[in-house]
């Protein structure tokens, strides 16, 4: 396959990923059919096929990628600084931030689950695990050096996490918050959940 050939493919695949978070986000999985993200790709039906192997695939890819990425963000987050407080402040306002950015990819990543195979599902639930298990382990590393004042550290992590994530929910860029504004509001929120010092 010539150079060309392989960036058209490449730039199908990707176009075709784009409609279908479009496609998801506003219809959901269920409400969306092969037909509706090929044509707003601009591809015929039989397109897909030529990229993916179905419809649950695209979402598995668009779920996979997502948490990885997710998962990249808050490891970074947590090595940019050196105390638990400054990790959390870039944790908390990188997720809160990304979740109103990219809150229509967000949206499908974390309420489309239920339509993926269970084998991919358990793929996903792993990643989930590992970015829960790195802000748990944050909250235990500042309670057990006095920076956090909270007794149940499985839980707040789980509090904080979920808040962030049902941003994707919610947002709309029309609104009167600005990513930057919520990253801020989040990350003393945040604070106050861990009883930081």
């Amino acid at each position: 396959m010539n150079a060309s050939r392989a960036a058209r493919g490449g730039d199908n695949r990707d176009r075709l990923l784009r409609a279908a978070v479009r496609a998801f986000a506003e219809r959901g999985f269920h409400g969306t059919t092969t037909r509706d993200i090929a044509a707003a790709a601009g591809l015929s039906p039989a397109g897909v096929y030529v990229h993916h192997r179905s419809k649950e695939e695209l979402l598995y890819q668009i779920s996979h990628s997502g948490h990885e990425r997710t998962l990249a963000m808050v490891r970074d987050a947590v090595a940019r600084a050196d105390t638990p407080v400054d990790q959390l402040r870039g944790v908390v306002g990188d997720f809160a931030r990304h979740h109103a950015e990219e809150n229509t990819s967000a949206r499908v990543v974390n309420y489309e689950l239920a339509a993926l195979s269970p084998e991919h599902v358990a793929e996903i639930r792993e990643l989930r695990r590992e970015i829960s298990n790195e802000l748990r382990e944050l909250v235990e590393r500042g309670v057990a050096d006095g920076s956090f004042d909270c007794p149940r550290p499985r839980i707040a992590a789980t509090a904080v996490l979920s808040l962030g994530v049902d941003i994707a929910r919610w947002y709309r860029e029309d609104g009167d918050l600005s990513p930057d504004d919520l990253a801020a509001a989040y990350v003393d929120i945040a604070l106050r959940v861990v009883g930081a010092r």
